[in-house]
């Protein structure tokens, strides 16, 4: 099945890279556990060598995520920070970076202390005001990285409006899209350069297989990320591209679930008389509400909220029962989180608190249970405070 944009998501999420396998007429794409392929003869084969440069589980599992995001093509990584090493790794020492500066802890981690001891330069500013972003390109800016909605306090950046300067500047744009799925946001279509994925998370949406992905918009940005994928290695394997081409079959239901759930657990949470302030796109006191609106076709399941401290968070986390506490998100089940001590623990106290992180904020990403039990997990969890 072709990449047309005339099929709906969903027909494409379930059917392109999915197709029947041509020798058996399996309806799910086989996983091809082998590390290299008999040849012909010097130079002839069927299009595989060896499975750290190409790999045909892998192949259906690129060309599915490609047309669910509109693009070129795509390349799987072993992890999502693996796909941002990657992504990263097409630079050259002196090349600086804008970055948003509220991004899972684990990318500033690697940009300072992994990539900045490589010669390469950040800057970190608020992505909300496009104008910062224009403000802190300098003459060796090569790219602008952003996080929409940002991890965890749910901040949006104007990807259309963003896209425009880097087009101007001429610079890459690159959007992490794992909270909102390219079900619920096409960042490729707004103008960016490079979506890239947390497979681990929504699209895969089962918690039981790491992975990242970069979807390209430029082919000779899908040719780099090919040749890092063979220098490197840092390739998902066989059987976690199977475990993400099941997930992604199922992804426009469950997304349309998250985003009721998410809805309605943000409007208890606002209204809980235990609970401060609730940070979700959906609700209309959200800053940013109406970008919302405008840039995603759904909200998504992501909420954070605070109740007031380290210690009340801790009590509400030691009740729940239904409500999962562990890191991660994305998955059928819900799962809850403690920012400053799980996701954003690298950045210290006061890297967290320069970004409005404080210690009795807790993440949501709400699952697809029945939202009754859900809610009434989260109330008797927040009676302990």
């Amino acid at each position: 099945m072709t990449n047309k944009r005339s099929f709906g998501f969903a027909t494409r999420a379930i059917h392109t890279g999915q197709e029947p396998d041509p020798l058996t007429g399996a309806v799910t794409v086989p996983i091809y556990p082998t590390s290299t392929y008999v040849q012909q003869g010097i130079g002839e084969h069927k299009g595989y060598e060896y499975s750290r440069v190409s790999n045909p589980t892998r192949t259906r599992l690129e060309q599915n995520l490609a047309a669910l995001e509109g693009g070129v093509a795509a390349r799987a990584f072993s992890s999502g920070m693996a796909a941002i090493h990657a992504i990263v790794s097409m630079l050259k020492s002196g090349d600086h970076m804008v970055c948003g500066n509220d991004l899972y802890g684990g990318t500033p981690r690697l940009f300072n202390q992994v990539m900045a001891d490589l010669g390469l330069e950040f800057s970190y500013v608020d992505t909300t005001d496009a104008g910062n972003v224009d403000r802190a390109i300098r003459k060796n800016t090569r790219m602008v990285y952003v996080e929409t909605p940002t991890n965890p306090l749910m901040r949006l950046s104007d990807l259309a409006a963003i896209s425009a300067i880097c087009r101007r500047r001429k610079v890459w744009l690159v959007v992490d899209n794992t909270f909102m799925s390219p079900y619920f946001q096409q960042p490729l279509a707004l103008g960016a350069d490079l979506v890239v994925h947390s497979t681990t998370k929504f699209l895969n949406g089962h918690s039981d297989g790491l992975g990242g992905v970069v979807v390209c918009a430029h082919s000779e940005h899908a040719e780099k990320l090919a040749f890092l994928q063979k220098a490197v290695g840092a390739i998902l394997s066989p059987f976690e591209c199977w475990l993400v081409l099941r997930g992604v079959k199922t992804l426009a239901a469950r997304m349309e679930i998250h985003d009721r759930n998410g809805r309605i657990v943000a409007d208890f949470l606002s209204k809980h008389e235990k609970v401060g302030a609730v940070f979700y796109p959906g609700l209309k006191d959200h800053p940013q509400h109406a970008l919302a609106k405008k840039q995603m076709t759904g909200f998504g399941s992501m909420i954070t909220f605070e109740t007031g401290s380290l210690k009340n968070a801790n009590k509400m986390l030691k009740r729940l029962q239904v409500c999962s506490l562990g890191e991660s998100l994305g998955g059928v089940e819900t799962l809850i989180s403690h920012p400053a001590t799980m996701t954003h623990a690298a950045l210290g106290e006061k890297g967290r608190k320069a970004i409005g992180i404080t210690d009795g904020m807790v993440r949501i990403s709400v699952g697809i249970e029945d939202v009754d039990d859900i809610l009434a997990d989260l109330d008797q969890g927040l009676s302990a405070i």
